[in-house]
């Protein structure tokens, strides 16, 4: 590769989606990033931005998770094979088990995948997604983030609804509160622009999006309506 020997290869991978970036991990610069939808139909295409700042964009049809995964990784190697630092990848659901990113490890994978009723469109894609890479580029390390690591400090009265405690203790049905990475980044920027010590501020944050999430977070404590 000519841009960095190095890049730190991003993956958000969704039921029928697969989103990517690549980052210097020195300058925290994008350096790639792209998108492939409709996965697994024949309406599938990809586009994306190469390392050379080149737009491609192209269809797919019946393409699998594994096979888009690939064809990102062809076009990225095209002067030169593409290789990366590390793997980082956004999980939807972290239940109690994750309460901070994790070296992924295949007790991690068995554990993602083992919540997949809290999350079943989002967490078995995320978990594949995690295999295929793993496959592809052998021996790097990955990191799992979960979306709802960072509402972990919502205490027991917050995140319980008002339904028989058996649900909870059956089938763990509690307010996790998502879209954390969000959350996480926009109130860390927020006080940084306000050159202000992070855990002394108090800030209501909105993720808007295809839905909706508002968090107020108190001195470093978080909480999700």
């Amino acid at each position: 590769m000519s841009t960095t020997q190095s890049p730190i290869l991003v993956i958000n991978n969704g039921s029928s989606s697969l989103k990517f970036s690549v980052f210097n991990p020195k300058s925290e610069t994008v350096l790639s990033s792209g998108l492939a939808e409709r996965i697994g139909t024949e309406q599938g295409y990809l586009k994306l931005s190469d390392l050379e700042k080149v737009k491609h964009e192209e269809k797919l049809p019946l393409a699998d998770h594994r096979s888009a995964l690939i064809r990102v990784i062809e076009i990225l190697s095209k002067n030169g094979r593409f290789d990366c630092k590390a793997i980082g990848h956004r999980v939807a659901h972290g239940g109690e088990y994750f309460r901070e990113p994790e070296l992924v490890t295949d007790a991690v994978i068995e554990k993602i995948e083992g919540l997949a009723a809290l999350a079943p469109l989002h967490n078995p894609a995320n978990a594949l997604g995690i295999r295929v890479a793993a496959d592809l580029f052998g021996g790097k390390p990955q990191v799992a983030v979960f979306d709802t690591a960072f509402h972990q400090t919502l205490p027991p009265y917050a995140f319980h609804y008002t339904i028989p405690y058996e649900y909870y203790e059956k089938y763990r049905i509690r307010r996790y509160g998502f879209h954390g990475t969000s959350h996480h980044y926009v109130t860390l920027e927020a006080a940084r622009r306000l050159g202000k010590p992070y855990d002394h501020l108090q800030f209501i944050s909105a993720h808007l999006g295809n839905g909706g999430r508002i968090m107020p977070s108190f001195e470093g404590r978080h909480s999700a309506t």
